[in-house]
C-alpha cells in the first residue's frame, strides 16, 4: 500500500508543486533502452553528493535525497506536515485529502486507531489462503502459453481482487477500479480518462455502495468501518470516501509494482532465481531487498510547518518538499553496494513503506501477497527472462515506480 500518498496538493489544493524536483529526461541517464524514468539512480547519487538538500527555482519545491534527511522529514510529522490544506476542509471532491494519510495529529491517530482493526496481523493472515486461490487462478490461466505479461496477467488483477472483496464490492465492477486507481496516481490520467473524472467518478461510485451498506450491512470493510465510532463519534461521510479511495488507489498501486519490480529483478539475474527456486524460505528477504533496490513509491511529499534547517539548508514555514524514498533506500552510506541487488543485505532498514505515524498501514498485506505470489511462481517456473526486447514503459507518475507492461517467458518446472 502506498506508504504517505501524499497527492492532496494533486486535487487543486494548496500544497508543493506536482513532482517537485522530479529527475525529468536531461537529469537522468538510462544504460538499456527502457524509458528513462526507470533508471533515476544516476541522478539521485548526483544529488546526493552535490546538493543532498536542494532547492528548484523552477518549480518551487525542495529536494531532499539522503536517507538520513528522508528519515527525518518522513518521521518528523510536527515540522513536515501531511496536511496540505492548512487544516482547513478537504475539496468534496477529493476524499484522499480528508483520509489519514493527508492528515496530522491528532485527527490522524484516531482516523488510524479505527482503520487499524481491519488490519491486524491475525486478520491479514486469514487472507492467506484466499490470496494463494486467487493467485493460483491466474497462473493457471496466465503459464500455459510459456508467456505472459506479468503486470497486466498478474501484477495487476491480483490485488484489485483482493481489495474488491475486502470492500464487499461486486465482481463485475473491478474493471473500473483499475482505471480510477491508474488515472488517478498518473495525475493527467491515461487514454480512458483523466485523473480528476476518474476522482469524480470513483466518489459517485463509493457514495452508492456506503448508502446501500447503511441500509443493508454485510460482512466487509465498508460495512464495519460504518458501524465504528471516534470518542462517540461516527466518521463523516467524506472520511469514509478517503479510507476507501486510499484503500483502492495505495493497495492497487503498490502491489502492483512490488510483483512487478522484482519479477523484472530475477528477470534479469536468472541466477538469483534458481537460488530461490533451490530455497523459498529466502523469498521474504528477497522482497524487501526488491523494496529497497526499486521501491515502488519512489517519493513522498511534505509542507513545512516552521523554518527549520534541514543538511544544513534553512528551509522556510509553509514550503513544499519532496523526500525521496528512492534515492534514500540508495544512499550508499547506509547500504555498501547500494546498486547491487544482494538478497543477503542485512540489516535491511530501507524507507520503502515510509517511516513514522504515517508508516504504510498495509506493508503486512503488501508483503503477504508478493510472498505467495513470488513462491507459487517460483514452483511454476523453472527460468524467468523477458520475452523480446521491446522498450518497457514507466507508470507515469511522479510518485510511482514500475513498469505498464512486462512481457515474460517461463520456462515450466
Amino acid at each position: 500500500m502506498i506508504p504517505g500518498l501524499e497527492i492532496a496538493g494533486f486535487y487543486g489544493e494548496p500544497g508543493p508543486p506536482r513532482a517537485a524536483l522530479h529527475p525529468e529526461e536531461p537529469a537522468m541517464t538510462a544504460t538499456t533502452r527502457d524509458d528513462p524514468r526507470l533508471n533515476p539512480f544516476p541522478w539521485y547519487k548526483t544529488m546526493r553528493d552535490s546538493q543532498p538538500v536542494g532547492y528548484d527555482p523552477r518549480r518551487g519545491g525542495w529536494g531532499v535525497f539522503c536517507y538520513d534527511d528522508v528519515q527525518e522529514v518522513l518521521s518528523n510529522h510536527a515540522v513536515f506536515s501531511s496536511q496540505f490544506s492548512g487544516g482547513g476542509p478537504p475539496h468534496p471532491n477529493n476524499p484522499i485529502g480528508a483520509s489519514m494519510i493527508s492528515t496530522d495529529p491528532p485527527r490522524h491517530r484516531q482516523l488510524r486507531s479505527l482503520v487499524t482493526q481491519a488490519f491486524t496481523p491475525r486478520g491479514i493472515e486469514a487472507l492467506a489462503p484466499r490470496i494463494s486461490a486467487i493467485v493460483d487462478e491466474l497462473l493457471d490461466a496466465a503459464l500455459p502459453a510459456g508467456r505472459f505479461d506479468a503486470i497486466h496477467d498478474f501484477g495487476e488483477p491480483l490485488p484489485v481482487i483482493v481489495i474488491a472483496e475486502m470492500l464487499g464490492i461486486p465482481t463485475e465492477d473491478r474493471a473500473r477500479f483499475k482505471l480510477w486507481s491508474d488515472a488517478i496516481v498518473a495525475l493527467a490520467g491515461g487514454a480512458e480518462m483523466s485523473g480528476f473524472a476518474a476522482q469524480r467518478e470513483m466518489v459517485g461510485y463509493f457514495m452508492g455502495i456506503i448508502e446501500r451498506r447503511r441500509s443493508e450491512p454485510g460482512d466487509d470493510l465498508i460495512s464495519g468501518l460504518l458501524q465504528a465510532e471516534i470518542n462517540g463519534e461516527r466518521l463523516s461521510l467524506t472520511e469514509l470516501l478517503g479510507f476507501c479511495a486510499l484503500l483502492l488507489v495505495a493497495g492497487n498501486e503498490t502491489t502492483t509494482n512490488l510483483i512487478g519490480n522484482a519479477l523484472l529483478c530475477f528477470a534479469e539475474r536468472p541466477e538469483l532465481w534458481e537460488r530461490l527456486r533451490a530455497d523459498p524460505s529466502l523469498v521474504p528477504q528477497a522482497i524487501e531487498e526488491v523494496i529497497r533496490f526499486r521501491s515502488p513509491v519512489q517519493a513522498m511529499f511534505r509542507v513545512t510547518t516552521q523554518t527549520v534547517e534541514l543538511g544544513g539548508q534553512p528551509i522556510p514555514a509553509g514550503s513544499g518538499l519532496v523526500a525521496y524514498i528512492g534515492s534514500g533506500n540508495h544512499d550508499e552510506s547506509r547500504f555498501p553496494d547500494a546498486g547491487r541487488l544482494d538478497i543477503d543485505r542485512q540489516p535491511n532498514r530501507h524507507l520503502g513503506f515510509g517511516h513514522g505515524i504515517h508508516y504504510c498501514l498495509g506493508a503486512p498485506l503488501a508483503r503477504l501477497e508478493g510472498r505467495i505470489a513470488l513462491t507459487a511462481l517460483l514452483a511454476r517456473a523453472r527460468t524467468l527472462r523477458r520475452a523480446d526486447d521491446a522498450p518497457l514503459a514507466a507508470v507515469p507518475s511522479p510518485i510511482v515506480y514500475g513498469v505498464k507492461r512486462l512481457p515474460l517467458a517461463v520456462e515450466p518446472a
